[in-house]
């Protein structure tokens, strides 16, 4: 089975690196940009092939390992 992992600051976390990113795309000239976040997606494959059994893995290594979920929050896809 494979994984999706999407890992993004919360709301009201202040992102330096969106913040940089969105004041690149304006002195690029695109100025109706507004409001970055960059996060990270993680794939990976799981062995097995029950899905609630995979996403309560998986929401064990978000807490444990892939994600500051003081500072952020994260979303699973499994395929």
């Amino acid at each position: 089975m494979r994984a999706r992992v999407h890992v993004f600051l919360k709301p009201g976390v202040l992102d330096v690196q969106g913040k940089a990113v969105e004041n690149a795309l304006h002195g690029l000239g695109w100025n109706g940009v507004s409001d970055v976040r960059v996060g990270k997606i993680l794939e990976f494959d799981l062995a097995g092939t029950d899905p609630a059994a995979a996403e309560t893995e998986i929401r064990r290594m978000c807490e444990t390992l892939l994600a500051n979920t003081v500072i952020e929050g994260y979303r699973i896809e499994l395929t």
